[in-house]
């Protein structure tokens, strides 16, 4: 019996990895739509993704960028 209750609340929430996934995936549709980058956390810290795949720190300006 214990087994079920832990299989069933390890699905319970299973539709928020998959929700977390598409809403990242639509902000950099939008992002290309309006071109613009978006930015997320990652161990070395905040960074800005770009459309054409450009990543750099969120605290500097990619190559190209008028200040």
């Amino acid at each position: 019996m214990l087994e079920r209750e832990s299989e069933s609340q390890g699905r319970k929430f299973a539709w928020v990895g998959k929700w977390a996934k598409m809403t990242g995936d639509r902000a950099k549709i939008d992002a290309k739509v309006n071109n613009t980058y978006i930015v997320y956390d990652t161990e070395n810290g905040l960074v800005k993704e770009y459309p054409d795949g450009t990543v750099v720190k969120f605290d500097q300006k990619p190559d190209g960028d008028i200040e």
